[in-house]
């Protein structure tokens, strides 16, 4: 209905379009969301300080991380299944391996308790979502040579590099250093804590090449 009323071409779109056009919509509020609520918990709340009087911090979780939590898995679950039904029109093989990586961490997280820190840290990762959706967006509508998709694509590269590549440096140094903590996690948190960033920061930077050289080719067009 919104983008009916605001954007005159959506009746326009094939059927594959509309849908993939809502999915992208709906994929943009949650991570504008996540990616807020996520910077808070883990930077601006004291949840996760260092304070040791709270115990360890691979323990600590409240209403409002949870909460959370329960949100991003409804998504990332949802989106899945979507996928899986419209394969692979929304996605091929890695958006798979991502969304079920995604839900797998975030629901022990979410029932555990522990390990909460760490996902967050890798869900702050979504607020670089928007901009990869708003570039499909322009591209689908017919903006492909326009000043706004080139700037996009300029301010995708720098988020990319910042939310998923420098931050997993800082998420992977935090690991290191509270080592000693995450070893009193159950065994399958453990793994997850190694596992789940290893494996998505393989994909972030799979994913920052292919940016790369998208930016690069659409520079060369402007010259």
């Amino acid at each position: 209905m919104i983008s009916s009323y605001y954007f005159k071409g959506y009746a326009s779109l094939t059927k594959i379009q509309r849908i993939e056009w809502n999915n992208r919509g709906m994929s943009s509020v949650h991570a504008i969301f996540i990616a807020v609520m996520s910077l808070y918990l883990v930077f601006f709340s004291d949840l996760f300080s260092d304070d040791l009087d709270k115990g360890p911090v691979t323990y600590r979780s409240s209403q409002l991380s949870t909460f959370t939590l329960g949100v991003s898995v409804g998504y990332f679950f949802t989106d899945l299944v979507m996928i899986f039904w419209l394969y692979p029109s929304l996605g091929g093989m890695e958006y798979i391996l991502h969304h079920a990586l995604s839900v797998c961490a975030i629901t022990y997280a979410m029932l555990s308790g522990e390990g909460q820190i760490y996902t967050y840290m890798v869900l702050i990762s979504e607020a670089t979502t928007p901009g990869v959706n708003l570039r499909w967006f322009l591209d689908t509508a017919g903006m492909k040579r326009s000043t706004a998709y080139l700037v996009n694509g300029v301010v995708v590269f720098f988020a990319w590099l910042v939310a998923r590549i420098l931050l997993f440096i800082y998420l992977f140094y935090h690991i290191q250093a509270h080592y000693k903590q995450i070893e009193q996690m159950h065994t399958a948190g453990y793994l997850l804590v190694f596992m789940v960033p290893a494996s998505l920061a393989v994909m972030n930077l799979m994913w920052f090449m292919k940016i790369l050289k998208g930016l690069r080719k659409t520079l060369a067009k402007r010259q």
